[in-house]
């Protein structure tokens, strides 16, 4: 486990660095989730094909830390994560983002410019208004999450996702879902069609129909749907996730 001090977070971020060829992808994680919890099972996949990954823990999620004073709206996070590529001097980069991490994911490809090589996002938000589980976060005050929502949370999960939610402070999980539902403009789905980057939109297949997915179609947008998953697909079909991964960047 690496580390830096974030001046955009004024925290200590910390990231995996898994050797490997070629120029790295660098994986953002989603809301309540990290990096180093849930990506490592790809990255370790023979189907990935052993490609250089870095995969970071957002501030307040894993093994980075959780300043109270930080806001962790999605663009916040998305200098973080191109703050952590100047620190080691990446001059060329992949991205991958799942849910949140696919909406910060989309921010930090409008930020790294011509460095990014292209960008792949899972089930992102790509407008203001949250899903069920930010809505749900959210309309709550963050006193009331972090008092009785978030250990009612912890107390009622029972997947493999537990362990992450675990690791992340509920004030970050709370500002992060009112960020998904707060928006930001343009909207990350514009931004996303409009990048000039080669874009893969990722969907798992038990997640449809879904009307984001039928709108990027429309657009144009190269989409891949991963079978047998859901939202958690990672979880639930990694080795087809890596399959995924690795032949948008071949």
């Amino acid at each position: 486990m690496n580390s830096f001090y974030s001046q955009q977070a004024c925290c200590t971020v910390r990231w995996l660095d898994l050797p490997g060829h070629g120029e790295p992808l660098v994986f953002i994680h989603g809301l309540g989730c990290a990096s180093s919890y849930e990506y490592p099972r790809i990255v370790c996949d023979p189907a990935f094909g052993a490609r250089r990954a870095i995969l970071i823990d957002l501030p307040g999620s894993g093994y980075s830390d959780k300043p109270t004073a930080y806001g962790y709206h999605t663009s916040a996070q998305a200098r973080v994560v191109i703050e952590l590529l100047q620190h080691l001097n990446v001059d060329t980069f992949w991205l991958y983002g799942h849910s949140m991490g696919g909406s910060i994911a989309i921010e930090a490809a409008a930020l790294g410019g011509k460095r990014v090589l292209g960008l792949m996002v899972s089930e992102p938000n790509f407008s203001a208004g949250g899903g069920q589980f930010s809505r749900g976060i959210a309309a709550q005050t963050e006193a009331e999450f972090i008092r009785t929502g978030y250990p009612a949370m912890l107390e009622a999960e029972t997947s493999g996702w537990k362990g992450s939610l675990t690791s992340n402070a509920p004030w970050a999980v709370w500002r992060g879902a009112a960020s998904l539902v707060k928006g930001v403009s343009p909207a990350w789905g514009d931004i996303f069609i409009n990048l000039a980057v080669p874009t893969w939109l990722i969907f798992g297949e038990l997640s449809l129909p879904d009307a984001d997915e039928a709108a990027m179609r429309q657009q144009g947008v190269a989409v891949k749907i991963l079978p047998d998953a859901g939202h958690s697909m990672s979880l639930e079909n990694p080795s087809g996730l890596a399959k995924i991964l690795a032949e948008c960047m071949g």
